[in-house]
């Protein structure tokens, strides 16, 4: 009877982990049909601001804060490249953090393109910020 007992309760608590682990990770999975790009590594979707996660483009004219380094190239380019990436599809994130300003720093991709690897596949952003393997 105790090894019943225990064998339940065993069962109930792997059931609420599982559903816990599930829940919370569905809770940082997101989608996007209609994102508007602001620059290179950041767009809107619906209310939530998305940060890319690992990369840094280069910033537009007077968004480069002093004593920052920022990231080289054209940030007209990247900031084109990465809208005809989501152009038209739908964007799948996966929020990894959330930044100092707020913004959801997550992994994304559209038509199953990581757009953080392509950004930086396509010499439009360079890695920054943690970890990432493309």
């Amino acid at each position: 009877m105790l090894a019943t007992l225990g064998v339940s309760i065993g069962g109930l608590i792997a059931t609420s982990a599982i559903q816990w682990t599930s829940t919370y990770a569905s809770a940082a999975d997101f989608e996007c049909a209609s994102a508007r790009v602001l620059d290179g590594d950041t767009f809107d979707c619906g209310s939530t601001r998305v940060r890319l996660h690992g990369i840094d483009a280069p910033e537009l004219e007077g968004h480069c804060r002093p004593g920052r380094q920022c990231a080289p190239g054209d940030p007209y380019a990247s900031t084109e490249h990465l809208r005809q990436l989501v152009s038209g599809v739908t964007v799948r994130c996966q929020q990894t953090d959330t930044d100092v300003y707020g913004r959801a720093v997550a992994r994304c991709t559209a038509a199953d393109r990581d757009l953080s690897c392509a950004q930086i596949d396509g010499g439009f952003a360079i890695r920054r910020y943690g970890m990432l393997l493309c």
